[in-house]
Order: C-alpha cells, then sequence, then structure tokens
C-alpha cells in the first residue's frame, strides 16, 4: 500500500524563492550553460549519425520514467520464453553520439552527470541530445544498445547477448499511470510480465542476501508558482521497473569481469562492529533483529509508517556507505561486490545522465562481440573513478542544499509554532546538542515532521523512535538551518 503524498500546508511564490535558488546555483558552482562550441558539435554529432545495421523497430518497446521526463534513457519489450522469460531492454546509444576524446566528451566528462534542481536541470549532455535525438521518445526512432536477457522460471540469469541496433518506443509511461494499470488490469500483457520479472528477480534478490532500502522519498516540486515538498512511498512498480535496470547493471558487470576489464560499482560490506551496533538498535527500537534472517530478509520486515521502524530503516541506510567505482584490475571477485546487493554491479542503464554508462556500454558491446578495446577506451576507464567521486559529491551537496532550502524556506514564518516529530538521532553532549552554547563536542539531534514532509535538528533530550513535541525556533532559508526544541 502506498503512503499518502504529504504537502506543505502553505504555497509560497516562488519570487523570492527562485532569488534563494539563483544563488545556490551561484554558490555551489554548477556547471555554466553549454557554449556555442559545444552546442555546435551536438548538431555535428546527430547531423553524422550512422544507423546500426540492425532494426528492431517492429517490437512495440515502451517506457516507464517520472511524470514528465524528456530524457529518457531506457525502454523495454518483455517476452515469455517457455517456462521463462526473455527481457528485451535497451539502453539509449548515447556512444554513437558522443566520439571519444571528442568535444563532447570532453565537455561531458567536466560534468560527470546531470544535477537536479526544483527549478531546472542542467543536462550531462546538450539537449539536443539528452532530451531529443538520442532519448528515447514515443513514436521515434532511435539508435540503442539492445540487452537480450533470458531469465529461466525463477528469475535466474542463463544467458545475455548486446547489439546496437534501431527501435521505436510505442508508448511513455509515468509510474502512477503505469501502477494505475497494472491495479485495474488495464496495463496489458507488457506490465503483468513486468510485475512478474520483477517479483521473482526481488527473490532472487533475497537468495542472494540482497539488501534493498525502502525509504520514502523526499521531493521538490513545481506547485502554481511556488514549490512544494513531498513525501511518498516508491510504488511497487517502481520497485519492478529498477529490478530490470538492476539486472542488466549484473549482466553488464558479467561480462567485463569475464573478460578482466571494465569499471563497477562497488560498495563493501558493513564492519561486523557496525552490524552488532545495528543489531543493538533494533532491540532498544522494539524490532529486533536476531540473526535468523539476513540482513537483507530483516529490512524486508520493517514497516516505515511505524515511527520506530522508520528510525531502523533510517540506521539501516547508514550501513550503505563506501559506494564507489573500481576499476577491474585483477582484483579477487568478491572484492568488487557491490555489498548492498550482494553482487557483482555496473552502472550501464543511464548513460544520458551520467557518465560512467557510456563506457560501460561500449565495452560491453566490444567484449560481448569478440572486438577489442581501442587504447582511448582503456585509457579512459582509469579517470573515471575520480571523475565520477568528484560529480557525485557536487550532486549530492546539490540536491540536500535545494532540499535544506526549501524546508527552511515553508517553515520561515512558523517560529514558535510546536509540531509532532519522530526521533531519528539523539543530540549529543553536556548541553544536549544546543548550538549556542560554546561546547564543540555538542551535536544537535535530527527528527522528523509528523504532518509534514520536513526534517531538521533540535536540542534537548529525547531517544531515537521516539514521538515528541518541539517548538520552531529558527527557520533560516538563506543558512538553510532550521532548529526545534524539545517541548515534550
Amino acid at each position: 500500500m502506498t503512503n499518502p503524498r504529504i504537502h506543505s500546508p502553505r504555497k509560497h511564490p516562488a519570487a523570492n524563492l527562485d532569488e534563494l535558488l539563483l544563488a545556490l546555483e551561484s554558490e555551489l558552482g554548477v556547471p555554466a550553460p553549454f557554449d556555442e562550441q559545444t552546442l555546435k558539435a551536438a548538431q555535428e554529432a546527430v547531423d553524422n549519425l550512422r544507423a546500426p545495421e540492425n532494426d528492431d523497430t517492429a517490437l512495440p518497446f515502451f517506457t516507464i520514467d517520472p511524470e514528465g521526463a524528456t530524457d529518457l534513457d531506457q525502454a523495454m519489450y518483455l517476452e515469455r520464453q517457455g517456462d521463462g522469460y526473455l527481457v528485451h531492454y535497451a539502453i539509449a546509444d548515447v556512444p554513437a553520439f558522443v566520439t571519444l576524446n571528442g568535444k563532447l566528451d570532453e565537455v561531458t566528462r567536466q560534468r560527470g552527470q546531470t544535477y537536479y534542481l526544483p527549478q531546472r536541470k542542467i543536462n550531462l549532455h546538450p539537449p539536443l541530445i539528452s532530451e531529443d535525438q538520442g532519448s528515447l521518445l514515443p513514436g521515434a526512432v532511435r539508435p540503442v544498445f539492445l540487452w537480450l536477457i533470458t531469465l529461466d522460471s525463477a528469475g535466474a540469469m542463463t544467458d545475455v547477448q548486446l547489439r546496437r541496433t534501431m527501435i521505436k518506443s510505442r508508448e511513455q509511461l509515468d509510474y502512477q499511470t503505469a501502477q494505475e494499470k497494472l491495479n485495474t488490469g488495464e496495463g496489458g500483457e507488457q506490465l503483468k510480465l513486468l510485475s512478474e520479472i520483477g517479483a521473482v528477480r526481488i527473490e532472487q534478490e533475497r537468495l542472494r542476501g540482497g539488501a534493498s532500502l525502502n525509504l520514502p522519498d523526499q521531493e521538490v516540486e513545481p506547485d502554481n508558482g511556488g514549490y512544494k515538498l513531498v513525501s511518498r512511498q516508491p510504488l511497487p512498480l517502481e520497485g519492478y521497473n529498477a529490478q530490470i535496470s538492476l539486472l542488466t547493471g549484473m549482466a553488464a558487470a558479467r561480462i567485463m569481469l569475464d573478460h578482466g576489464t571494465g569499471i563497477l560499482r562497488t560498495m563493501p560490506a558493513p564492519e561486523k562492529k557496525d552490524l552488532a551496533e545495528f543489531k543493538k538498535q533494533t532491540t532498544l527500537l522494539g524490532h529486533a533483529w536476531d540473526g535468523e534472517l539476513s540482513y537483507g530478509q530483516y529490512l524486508r520486515t520493517l514497516d516505515v509508517n511505524d515511527p520506530r521502524q522508520l528510525v531502523i530503516m533510517h540506521r539501516a541506510a547508514s550501513l550503505f556507505r563506501g559506494a564507489d567505482y573500481d576499476v577491474i584490475n585483477g582484483q579477487k571477485e568478491d572484492e568488487l561486490e557491490q555489498a548492498a546487493l550482494a553482487a557483482p554491479y555496473a552502472h550501464t542503464t543511464a548513460p544520458l545522465r551520467r557518465l560512467v554508462d557510456r563506457f560501460v556500454l561500449l565495452c560491453c558491446y566490444l567484449q560481448a562481440n569478440g572486438k577489442p578495446l581501442p587504447s582511448e577506451l582503456s585509457e579512459a576507464l582509469e579517470q573515471l573513478p575520480g571523475l565520477m567521486r568528484e560529480s557525485s559529491v557536487s550532486a549530492n551537496q546539490i540536491d540536500r542544499a535545494a532540499i535544506n532550502l526549501i524546508e527552511a524556506y515553508v517553515l520561515q514564518h512558523r517560529v514558535g509554532e510546536k509540531f509532532e516529530a519522530i526521533v531519528l538521532r539523539e543530540a549529543t553532549g553536556t548541553h544536549n546538542g544546543d548550538p549556542a552554547s560554546a561546547d564543540a563536542k555538542d551535536r544537535p539531534g535530527s527528527l522528523q515532521l509528523v504532518t509534514e514532509p520536513i526534517t531538521g535538528e533540535f536540542t534537548g533530550s529525547a531517544e531515537p523512535g521516539t514521538l515528541v513535541t518541539v517548538t520552531l525556533r529558527s527557520s533560516d532559508p538563506t543558512t538553510r538551518k532550521i532548529m526545534f526544541d524539545i517541548v515534550s
């Protein structure tokens, strides 16, 4: 069951907020608009595009993305094959437009990924490519890398093929519409197959010992000339769709590992001491992990509608740290796993929005078809971990700063009001985290409001998972800081 969306109670004119958001762009140094030379290179790439020999435009592909998306990286067509399945997963052929060591390659290496702000997005590629000629828009014939992944009846991968071809998507769905169609039975065979395949892949994840976090999303959306904060639980269909992407990323990792060259998305397993502390916390919060279930299985038992279990899920998220990119260079396979997935994995399904995926696609295509990697591709692999780390830090800073700004802006006129909240992390120090004290060891606690999708810091004494009444002490959009005081 999906949680209802929680909206900010008041709407705010965007004028002053837009000024703050523009100042945020300047402060964080987001990439500047594409210059004329880059735009010219994009036009030349489109004009000189060479279509692949293969043609799969007869297959009725479809896409599922957030509502209003225009940079569509993936399209799928699903089939039953015996008692198993055949997944046709088409990924935008960005390398067809971006030549290694060319102008567009240079610019996208500087950017690393698409950046998202409430008022606009800052594309990795010029819009002519990312939102038009390279995007898998409905009714348009587009070049793609087509993954053909065979699954048995239990969802285990049995064969992978990869080719370059042309496709034409027939329909663009958003998550909400697709979920409603699936629920009412109006989604047809494709959505039914997506739910079946997604479910068996989730079971494969469970059998591997993989873990999925199910935290509500916090988002900023336009709203009648202003912005609103929205908190929502991901829809089941989003999870099924994500499983297709994860499946392809694992297939890509397998190809590159088998050939001893490539780049993976990795994450170390949690330290034993951290897991032990987590187990202790689950007991204190009233939903003990006794160790009989695997870590991933235990997380699937949590209900984030329960305040204490929501805190447990937030604590679990802190164990998922250390994600990185590693070039394959003779390491043992278990040193290259993505621990949350309990499998080797590669970013490969979002080349319009993330730099590394373009290089993974090229590696996998060449390796799967018995072709050597050109020297410029091998050299680029060595640079990618550093480029992706840098852009990921910037993207995370931008995302968090924008949400903090909207939160502070929403609450700025409500100083002194009381709210009900869930404590996520206790305040520490002799002054209970009061920032007004001179004790550098004090750390404010963190909380989430019950009726609104807003987090903030607090002073006072309260245990994680408890429901408390707080008073809003301050809310400053210019510093993006919100501070509450515990009342009871």
